[in-house]
Parts: structure tokens; sequence; C-alpha cells
């Protein structure tokens, strides 16, 4: 999943991969907020984790758009 890529059609892959992952951890954070004795240290890692997600897929989004300089 670090791999990187200057093809588009890679990058777009790669998008799919972390959009799945950002999906999976909102799913996990939901579920381990439901318990009284949800561990904060954990829970504050995976929401991080989803928050750098969520950077590196804008970064590679516009990556996608070409430059249009005039």
């Amino acid at each position: 999943m670090t791999k990187y890529t200057h093809d588009p059609a890679g990058t777009v892959h790669l998008i799919a991969e972390l959009r799945e992952e950002h999906r999976d951890l909102d799913e996990a954070i939901a579920r381990l907020s439901e318990h009284p004795s949800v561990d904060q240290l954990r829970l504050t890692r995976l929401k991080k984790r989803k928050l750098k997600l969520k950077d590196w897929i804008s970064h590679l989004e516009s990556q996608l758009i070409p430059d249009l300089d005039a």
C-alpha cells in the first residue's frame, strides 16, 4: 500500500485502496466507540490514521488534475 506511482491508472488504483482502508477504519472507530471501556489511545491513533489517509487521498486526487498553465 505504500507504493507511489506516476501512472494515472496506478494512482487511481491506489486511491481506491486508500478509500477502502479509510472506510474500514471508519467502521472500526464506530465499533470501538460503542464500548464503554474503549481504549482512548487506540481510538485516537485510529482517528489520526484515518485523517492521514484522507489527506493522502486528497493529495493523490489533486495529482490527477492536469495543470492548466496558459
